[in-house]
């Protein structure tokens, strides 16, 4: 029998030297950059807000001041101004969406570099749908003021033009994820285009498009609700007046009445994406 000692591993001699690192040192120091950046970001934001400690102070009673004027809450006026507010703030957020959908589909189409195989194409639709999603809606609805003047119409158009980026985006995204099989057995049997959309990536499209315009609407009804703020119409309308002429009890029957149309809408699309898709 052999006296010979087999060697142990280098770890077995001295587990002490063993030591388990959660990040690399490599990863620390990214790690801490981050963070070093996030706080100088927030030290450089907090000098240029000008935050007035005075004003801090003074909040809770001006708050507690301002609630006391709103109550009680004038239902009067809700039969008045209100309602007739809330239905073309619903009106707006509705004829925007369905436009929105009309400009949004070419531009899915063309965003979508596995449907369309053209560069130029891709990037063309990708800039729109950019553009269209960085306008917010308040500052599209200044630019239709400024064209077709104060009213709903404006606040229709800046509702259907902010959308196009967000219904458009996410629609090409879903046809860049499509399965590739039932569109190449469409193009072995020599179908045209228009039927390889229309019955290979619309079936796949439609649940996840119906979706995205519900929600889309629901959105939209929360943006068109103080549109009327800069004078695009509907409900916001109404409470920028109350608010101009201090009228504080009309202001509460204005929030609360957004409130309510918010939860409302919320509770409807919830149902309907429940029984449809």
């Amino acid at each position: 029998m052999s006296d010979t000692v087999l060697p142990r591993p280098a770890a077995a001699l001295n587990p002490a030297q063993r030591e388990w690192q959660r990040h690399t040192p490599l990863q620390r120091v990214l790690r801490f950059t981050v963070w070093l950046v996030i706080a100088l970001a927030v030290v450089q934001s907090l000098r240029y807000i000008e935050i007035i400690p005075e004003f801090l102070y003074d909040a809770p009673e001006q708050m507690s001041d301002m609630l006391a004027r709103m109550w009680p809450i004038d239902w009067a006026y809700f039969g008045s101004d209100v309602q007739a507010g809330l239905i073309e703030t619903l009106h707006i957020a509705t004829l925007g969406t369905l436009l929105s959908i009309v400009l949004a589909i070419p531009f899915g189409l063309l965003v979508a570099p596995n449907l369309t195989r053209h560069r130029g194409l891709n990037l063309f639709a990708r800039i729109v749908l950019v553009a269209s999603r960085s306008v917010n809606s308040l500052v599209w609805a200044l630019l239709f003021l400024a064209i077709f003047g104060p009213g709903p119409l404006a606040g229709t158009l800046a509702i259907a033009f902010r959308s196009i980026g967000f219904v458009g985006k996410m629609a090409g995204e879903t046809i860049e994820q499509m399965p590739r099989g039932p569109i190449e057995a469409l193009q072995a049997s020599g179908a045209s285009k228009f039927s390889e959309i229309w019955y290979g990536y619309w079936p796949q499209l439609k649940p996840a498009f119906m979706s995205i315009v519900l929600l889309r609407w629901d959105i939209n009804v929360r943006e068109s609700a103080v549109l009327g703020i800069v004078g695009a119409g509907g409900v916001g309308m109404v409470l920028d007046t109350a608010l101009n002429l201090f009228q504080w009890p009309r202001v509460a029957t204005v929030l609360v009445s957004i409130f309510a149309i918010v939860i409302v809408t919320e509770v409807v699309v919830t149902q309907i994406r429940k029984r449809i898709l």
